[in-house]
């Protein structure tokens, strides 16, 4: 049950960009290195909606305009309930674990620079996180992302038993 968010929609959004992380890789050829550029980039609009996204140029700014782009087009909305979480999760991503625990308001983001910049980006403002496994920005990142889509309302939960809740 994705909440994703058509393309064209996107473009009435206040989107602000976040740069995680660029990585830069070389192949060696006849006369001499050449080099790559892959970026990953956090799209959101501090209200519950987030995007993430990777590109890959021969330049750093053809990479990240990639990656913002396909952040615009992997836009999905995430439950909030005030300024945190609705409940606590475990998320993986390939060998990155990423636990999120909803926190009182005034915490403010318990997190890495990974991390953080997933949940600000999705207006995420009081949270504590613990990052399990590998400590890769990308993977974490991805992580947390997969742990706000798996994100579920109490009025989800309920429609989905189909019983009512406390």
């Amino acid at each position: 049950m994705r909440r994703e968010i058509d393309y064209q929609d996107a473009e009435g959004l206040d989107l602000h960009d976040t740069v995680v992380k660029i990585n830069r890789s070389a192949k060696v050829m006849k006369g001499g290195r050449r080099f790559g550029f892959s970026a990953l980039v956090v799209l959101g609009d501090g209200r519950g909606t987030v995007g993430l996204g990777f590109g890959k140029a021969r330049e750093v700014p053809p990479s990240v305009e990639k990656a913002q782009t396909d952040a615009r087009k992997h836009l999905v909305r995430v439950p909030l309930r005030g300024t945190t979480i609705p409940h606590a999760i475990t998320a993986r991503y390939r060998s990155s674990y990423v636990k999120l625990i909803p926190a009182a308001p005034g915490t403010g983001i318990i997190a890495g620079a990974a991390v953080r910049a997933v949940l600000e980006a999705a207006g995420v403002h009081d949270v504590l996180t613990k990052a399990l496994g590998s400590k890769n920005p990308m993977n974490l990142a991805k992580a947390t992302f997969e742990g706000l889509l798996s994100m579920r309302t109490r009025r989800e939960v309920e429609e989905r038993r189909g019983v009512k809740i406390g």
